[in-house]
């Protein structure tokens, strides 16, 4: 008897059945755009030999002007055809079934002749786009239907029809993006003609025995959305055009409301897909931070939807499907939510990854074989890096031991757990218990290893990570100046009044930890979407309340500081910044850049502004916390090295920039699959 019945199921679609109820979003990778399709080919292969039912590719552009990118993926030719046949053999050869993501971007698109219903400019891309004529608007429908018929000629099971997040199909929905006149705008069944036109032509196209996903927004987030009542008139339309199955989209990439982040509370968004339910007789998929075979299964026992989508799940752990039906769900590597190396990489216009799992995307570069020679490793730090290092090392044959000071395993990740909006990270540290105890990895804490401790270790690895930096700031050793760390680990008093020195990504996590009191917002969704001003769409148009967020009142009066004289939080994640310095507005922490520290006492910090230390000025304060930045924690390496020893030196003790798992594991990881 599975602990999961309703996500291992089968589902029924008449010309084809699908293994279970789990599909894989739609990423964009950046993969086809190297060219190299055999790599393309193994990524989703991969995907397919760990049984998700279906997987939905990156957005391919059915034209130039709706591409996403110059250069980006396109399905237009043979040629295409060709590429595109060697990914849907390799899928099928694995079991697996696989669709091609239709994505026309309209306003998105980063490129000079992008196109839209309207000349109305999107606040995240350069270019403003051309209004189409009639005859313009027919092309972009034959090309899609002509994407969808060369994607057949492929090999591809389905399409899917990219109707949401605001890209081109969505730009005629909304009065927001459409000021149309004629057939194609005033009116919403004028605005609904185009989705409907796209899904009947292309299902007169491909036939009967081809799924067509229709990916519909439910909640637009943005002023002048869709109402709860039309996005269901819109799903009944969709369906009788001859869509298969019809996919939650949620959010427009411009709304100012987090959709995807670590922060949004898991299954945020499942009670808006839920409203579709019983109002089409074809599946409906849930999607956005569904992480977990417990969280899918709650999700669809609960009636929200008959099938979940998770995208990035499928980076972090390619069997996530298989472990699940094994019985091994506590070994699934989990998708913390972080953005770093996925839609951080992706908007940064590198190739996506994963922080947890770097081997995505990289499958065949980054091979982990069984090792020639079975070595005994010591690795000194259970941090990330040195975690990684060992379930690697483990995994190719190696005896591994671990030795950590610390009486828990986790490193700094047990202080990120602490932050609100970080709760994923409990759930990685509880991982990597996991994966120590199946792998038989020895642990030796709570002592700090000596030159002695690792005699006689085939290979010797140093992960001891980073140490505060010394801001020789006067006044730094008195009572009312703590550490980050102790603030983290609940070893200081902080009061009311707060300075916190350095607004890298520890200063705005030790800020985000002081403002908040009681439960965090991530853990309660009543609260979460009331702080982010999210609103029923059946009562209110968008689903954005008409009084904005919400938050609750700030816990302590928090001042974050930093020498640089530029916008806060400008080196944090290109898709997660805005929401850290948005979350910290909301709590009306105060920020101060262009600083000189020029002394502490028993009033506060004491500044200065400029080169010419100008305008000096008291942050009054009970409690300063240091967090400017952090230095290579390697005296054990320095002192083996002394010794003639040869030794591996990874993550913060190698190079300390703002704790970077991120770095630290994708390092750790390489470093293990050579050894």
């Amino acid at each position: 008897m599975t602990q999961y019945p309703n996500l291992l199921a089968p589902l029924d679609l008449g010309f084809t059945t699908l293994k279970n109820r789990v599909l894989m979003g739609s990423m964009h990778t950046g993969l086809e755009e190297t060219g190299d399709w055999n790599r393309v080919a193994e990524f989703y292969a991969e995907r397919a030999r760990g049984d998700v039912a279906l997987m939905v590719t990156g957005g391919i552009g059915p034209n130039l002007e709706g591409s996403v990118l110059p250069g980006a993926a396109m399905m237009t030719t043979d040629k295409d055809v060709a590429n595109h046949s060697i990914v849907t053999q390799r899928v099928h050869d694995a079991g697996g079934k696989i669709a091609m993501q239709i994505l026309h971007a309209g306003r998105y698109a980063y490129g000079p002749k992008c196109v839209a219903p309207s000349p109305v400019k999107s606040p995240i891309s350069p270019f403003p786009p051309a209004e189409l004529d009639e005859d313009g608007i027919e092309k972009q429908i034959s090309d899609i239907v002509n994407a969808a018929v060369l994607a057949q000629k492929a090999g591809y099971d389905g399409v899917e029809i990219m109707g949401s997040e605001g890209y081109f199909i969505n730009q005629f929905i909304v009065t927001h993006t459409n000021k149309r006149t004629d057939r194609w705008g005033g009116s919403y069944e004028n605005r609904i003609r185009l989705p409907i036109e796209v899904v009947r032509r292309t299902r007169e196209a491909v036939g009967s025995d081809f799924i067509i996903i229709y990916r519909l927004s439910m909640i637009d987030l943005v002023p002048n959305g869709s109402t709860t009542e039309e996005v269901i008139h819109l799903a009944k339309e969709v369906e009788k055009a001859g869509a298969t199955i019809i996919n939650t989209g949620i959010g427009w990439h411009e709304a100012r409301v987090p959709t995807i982040a670590t922060s949004v509370p898991r299954r945020a968004f499942a009670w808006v897909t839920q409203k579709l339910m019983g109002h089409v007789q074809i599946p409906v998929i849930t999607s956005n931070r569904i992480n977990t075979p417990e969280v899918a299964e709650s999700v669809l026992a609960e009636g929200c939807a008959d099938m979940v989508s998770m995208a990035r799940p499928m980076l972090a752990d390619a069997h996530f499907v298989r472990k699940t039906q094994d019985g091994l769900a506590d070994q699934i590597a989990p998708c913390i939510g972080c953005n770093q190396a996925c839609l951080d990489h992706t908007f940064g216009g590198k190739l996506t990854s994963c922080l947890v799992n770097p081997r995505a995307c990289h499958e065949t570069e980054l091979e982990i074989k069984p090792a020639e020679t079975a070595k005994t490793v010591a690795i000194v730090g259970a941090g990330p890096a040195g975690l990684s290092t060992a379930i690697t090392c483990a995994e190719r044959g190696h005896t591994v031991t671990i030795f950590d000071r610390d009486r828990e395993i986790g490193g700094q990740l047990n202080m990120a757990k602490q932050i609100p909006g970080k709760e994923e990270f409990h759930g990685f540290v509880d991982w990597y218990r996991t994966m120590v105890a199946t792998l038989d990895i020895t642990l030796k804490l709570g002592q700090e290893a000596t030159a002695a401790d690792l005699d006689g270790f085939d290979e010797i690895i140093i992960a001891t990570g980073v140490k505060p930096r010394d801001t020789g700031i006067p006044g730094q050793d008195g009572a009312n100046v703590v550490s980050y760390i102790d603030v983290l680990r609940g070893k200081a008093e902080v009061g009311k009044r707060v300075a916190v020195v350095g607004a890298g990504g520890i200063g705005f996590d030790v800020s985000e930890f002081l403002v908040h009191e009681g439960e965090s917002p991530t853990e309660n969704l009543p609260g979460w979407l009331k702080e982010w001003g999210v609103a029923d769409p059946a009562q209110h148009r968008g689903g954005l309340a008409p009084e904005g967020p919400q938050p609750e009142g700030p816990a302590r009066q928090v001042t974050l500081l930093q020498r640089k004289a530029e916008k806060h939080g400008k080196r944090l994640g290109k898709t997660t910044g805005w929401i850290h310095r948005a979350a910290l507005k909301m709590k009306d922490v105060s920020f101060v850049g262009g600083v000189n520290y020029e002394r502490i006492d028993a009033d506060g910090l004491h500044v200065s502004f400029g080169e010419a230390r100008e305008n000096p000025t008291l942050i009054e304060a009970d409690t300063i916390v240091m967090c400017a930045g952090q230095e290579p924690l390697r005296v054990l390496a320095d002192d083996l090295e002394a010794l003639g020893k040869s030794v591996h030196v990874i993550g913060g003790a190698d190079v300390a920039a703002e704790l970077d798992a991120k770095r630290a594991i994708n390092q750790g990881t390489r470093l293990a699959a050579t050894l």
